[in-house]
């Protein structure tokens, strides 16, 4: 079944209990919790915080949708505050640093019991990087964390992003050429694919076998990335729906409207309205 969660990854001007209670009030069945500050960066994590985030979920109903350890804005790098340090940075120090947040992303999903992380995708390149050798360097960074994810039992998800490695449905077929794991799998962005002409409804088809986990915003049509509330843009959600529905999913679909920090509530409440008619009807009734 279909349910609807909300990133708190909006609600960044809070902290997570209070991004927690706005999330439930609005009407989300839950939540995906950022790995980052102000509300879960992992490194930072004591016991006691864990053990406060379990309770607050259980008291208010809702449940983890996926763990999002793509931003890392608790290193505030000066070129891209979401993206870098990236799988494939030239320095292997620096690089070190993704992959140690992606461990400690997939431990901490673990002892909240969420289902998945998400993570870049590779990164944008450097000047001088060829596409195929920053393949390599993405796989040979990702793929040992991999292994650490099917022993902990969180599936690790590659969100591709127009502007960085992976961004179109064709790359993230070629690099999963070269996986052998079961832990590894694809979280569909419906407005990053429609940003570089891989329309939705096709591609939930064409990629159905990988995805674990949807993200879901409009974009324009101008296909800039810019996430707008669902019906603001030029994506047709009911097509979205319908093609969810056609390939038998029926996991968590989480709205991310991280622009939205100035009233993330009236942004996660319009976006509700918009596409609570689309779900099935049982899931309706179910809210």
């Amino acid at each position: 079944m279909i349910s609807l969660a909300f990133s708190s990854n909006a609600y960044l001007r809070y902290p997570f209990h209070v991004a927690a209670e706005r999330i439930a009030a609005v009407g989300y069945r839950g939540i995906e919790i950022m790995a980052d500050v102000p509300h879960a960066w992992p490194a930072f994590l004591l016991e006691e915080s864990k053990a406060d985030m379990r309770r607050c979920l259980a008291d208010l109903g809702l449940s983890i949708s996926n763990v999002n350890a793509f931003m890392m804005n608790a290193v505030n790098d000066a070129r891209q505050r979401y993206w870098h340090p990236s799988w494939i940075e030239p320095d292997p120090h620096y690089r070190q640093v993704r992959i140690d947040h992606t461990r400690r992303a997939l431990d901490l999903a673990k002892e909240l019991g969420a289902p998945s992380i998400s993570t870049e995708p590779g990164g944008p390149l450097a000047p001088g990087q060829n596409w195929e050798e920053a393949l390599e360097l993405f796989l040979s960074a990702l793929l040992p964390v991999a292994e650490h994810a099917r022993a902990v039992g969180v599936d690790l998800l590659i969100e591709p992003e127009p502007g960085l490695l992976l961004e179109s449905a064709a790359q993230f077929e070629t690099f999963m050429r070269y996986v052998d794991n079961p832990a590894l799998g694809l979280n569909f962005d419906v407005g990053h694919f429609f940003c570089v002409g891989d329309d939705p409804g096709p591609t939930l088809h064409r990629l159905a076998h990988f995805i674990r986990h949807v993200h879901l915003e409009d974009i324009a049509a101008t296909r800039v990335h810019h996430h707008l509330i669902p019906g603001d843009g030029a994506i047709d959600f009911a097509t979205v729906f319908d093609a969810l529905a056609a390939i038998g999913y029926a996991g968590w679909v989480t709205v991310e409207l991280y622009p939205f920090v100035d009233d993330p509530d009236a942004a996660a409440r319009l976006a509700l309205e918009r596409l609570a008619p689309l779900l099935p009807a049982s899931v309706q009734a179910a809210r």
